[in-house]
């Protein structure tokens, strides 16, 4: 028999009032949270704490809690050769009132800056060095060992996934979809969740084994609105981009920018469609 966990009502943390959960944090870490820092997305908060940490808290339904990346930045504390903060610690507790856990993680402060938004308009202007360590963290990342399975988006990614998004963009086109490595991945690498001028990745939630390339077709398509910066991209990661694997992963990432949720004046449409006409046209030339 399979038990299954209730849902959870849709929340967004931006906006849903979460002093109780700061104060319930305060007293479970035994820290005092700075309220002027406080960063509010849609499914997690943050703030600097006054022992010069920073305190990352999700809201997760009981359905999406598993080893699929609900536990993902203190997994990653074992990673080696990436940059990231330290992990310091965390508590986890269940919702008195709903079918929902929370999940607070101390790190140390991150080095520098995020870069920007998850889409990024204007050029960051990252130096040789940044680009350096990016390229020496994702080839590390890559090289190691989990039981993990990355949760873009917190969905599971699996083949038939991989398949379903692809074949969404070209139902007519024959070609195999099938993915030949999967490695580790942050699955969630855009240009909020990495810093510079010193380079760090950071919310590591998501992490886990993913088709190969799926890190760098993910973050090219976060730069196609600067095309510079996308090119630079495809230029550094190339190796990842020139494979199959990452071929399909670049339609991947078309897919979710060419889904019916596009609106219908985001300047990365047009690019992508061409991307994906060429990338088609490849995998079926074989």
């Amino acid at each position: 028999m399979t038990l299954s966990s209730p849902s959870a009502r849709a929340v967004d943390l931006r906006v849903e009032p979460v002093d109780n959960v700061l104060d319930h944090v305060e007293r479970s870490l035994q820290v005092e949270l700075d309220r002027d820092t406080v960063v509010r997305k849609r499914r997690s908060v943050g703030a600097r704490t006054d022992r010069r940490t920073w305190i990352r808290i999700e809201r997760r339904g009981l359905d999406k809690v598993d080893v699929q990346g609900w536990n993902g930045t203190e997994c990653a504390a074992r990673l080696e050769g990436i940059a990231q903060p330290t992990w310091r610690g965390c508590v986890v507790w269940r919702d008195a009132d709903e079918p929902v856990m929370w999940r607070a993680d101390e790190t140390e402060l991150l080095p520098s800056a995020p870069i920007g938004n998850a889409i990024l308009s204007e050029d960051p202007k990252l130096e040789d060095a940044w680009w350096q360590a990016f390229n020496a963290s994702l080839d590390a990342l890559a090289a190691q060992h989990t039981g993990r399975v990355a949760t873009p988006d917190t969905v599971t990614i699996t083949q038939a996934l991989v398949t379903e998004s692809i074949r969404s963009l070209s139902p007519t086109d024959d070609f195999d979809t099938t993915v030949e490595r999967w490695v580790p991945a942050h699955a969630d690498l855009n240009w909020a969740n990495m810093t510079a001028p010193t380079f760090s990745p950071f919310d590591w939630e998501d992490w886990g084994n993913a088709p190969r390339g799926l890190d760098s077709a993910s973050l090219w398509g976060s730069s196609l609105a600067v095309p510079a910066l996308a090119d630079r991209v495809r230029h550094e990661r190339r190796h990842d981009f020139e494979s199959r694997d990452g071929k399909l992963m670049t339609l991947f990432a078309c897919s979710k920018i060419l889904g019916p949720d596009a609106h219908p004046q985001d300047p990365r449409l047009e690019p992508a469609r061409r991307m994906a006409e060429q990338v088609i046209a490849e995998l079926q030339a074989g």
